[in-house]
């Protein structure tokens, strides 16, 4: 026979555990149909969606945009159902550029950031070397400054990316969809040097060429001195990706690890920082192409121009949802 206060217990642990779960289907994008007026809305903190003005004004929207000599991004008419008339298409050319990219200084620090954006590959994509992130950078500043092959100090900065990963060419190009991180507990590559570690998802989830999809990730920072950070990653408003402490992994390299059903072992948590001052302070769209990415998915002919196109763009401190009609 349970006592009243085992009950008790077991109530709130139960309705801890409900206000645990991470939300799905339509979120903030619920209240505006067609992201109409979601600008305004208190917990956004950054918006896009290529609608006002023409390429000029857009650039001068973003603090450090790459476009060289002008041709990487362009505006063009397209974009989601339930969306706008435009949206940005960046071209990648090999032996001219390496893509574009558009990178922001948050107006305002968070502590927990969801970005959502639309995102559509060519019928012809490639493998790609690099693509969407969301970090943090103490202080803040108007550029990237990503440090690459090196490990953070846990009080300067931390990112992740978002981005399809060939696995060695055994993915159809462009992917499939994988975390890429940089924090201060990532773990050293066999060349000693610090290359972002993957967080794969327990089933593979392919980037699909040729039709718009909502992609949404979530990075909530730690308590300084606990394990408590979260990862999650949203579908086309499925959530299919979460990582905390707790969640099984299989062994953990400088390659990062695979999420398991279960089994494997208990990943600690991410504990992203040891300074109250590092928040998450930027986004940055890029779609970055290099001869490489094809040479390490054993791509002999790699194809000259790869095209992706992005639209709706979202960063708030809730769960914004896909396109609401």
């Amino acid at each position: 026979m349970k006592t009243p206060a085992l009950v008790c217990a077991l109530l709130l642990a139960s309705a801890a555990l409900a206000d645990d779960k991470l939300p799905e289907g339509f979120g903030l994008s619920a209240k505006y149909p067609g992201d109409r007026g979601i600008e305004k809305d208190p917990s956004v903190i950054h918006t896009e969606d290529f609608e006002t003005g023409d390429k000029a004004a857009l650039l001068k929207r973003w603090d450090e945009p790459n476009d060289k000599d002008g041709k990487p991004l362009q505006l063009i008419d397209g974009g989601p159902e339930g969306g706008g008339k435009k949206c940005l298409q960046v071209t990648a050319t090999l032996g001219q550029d390496t893509g574009g990219a558009l990178w922001k200084m948050l107006p305002r620090s968070a502590e927990k950031a969801f970005a959502r954006f639309y995102v559509k590959f060519a019928k012809d994509a490639e493998y790609i070397h690099h693509f969407v992130w969301m970090g943090g950078l103490n202080p803040p500043t108007r550029w990237p400054n990503p440090q690459a092959g090196s490990c953070p100090k846990g009080d300067d900065r931390f990112s992740v990316g978002i981005e399809p990963w060939g696995e060695r060419g055994t993915a159809p190009a462009p992917g499939n969809w994988n975390f890429y991180v940089y924090w201060h507990e990532m773990k050293i590559s066999a060349d000693k040097k610090y290359w972002g570690n993957g967080i794969r998802p327990v089933e593979p989830l392919p980037a699909p060429r040729e039709k718009w999809q909502c992609v949404e990730f979530m990075i909530k920072l730690n308590t300084l001195g606990e394990r408590d950070g979260e990862l999650a990653l949203w579908l086309d408003g499925k959530l299919v990706v979460d990582v905390k402490k707790g969640t099984p992994r299989d062994k953990w390299s400088g390659m990062g690890f695979k999420t398991l059903k279960e089994g494997g072992e208990p990943f600690e948590g991410f504990d992203w920082r040891k300074s109250k001052d590092l928040k998450i302070s930027n986004f940055w769209l890029e779609h970055y192409v290099t001869e490489n990415a094809g040479k390490q998915n054993g791509v002999k002919e790699q194809k000259k121009v790869n095209t992706v196109w992005f639209d709706d763009v979202v960063v708030a401190e809730e769960y914004i949802g896909p396109l609401k009609k």
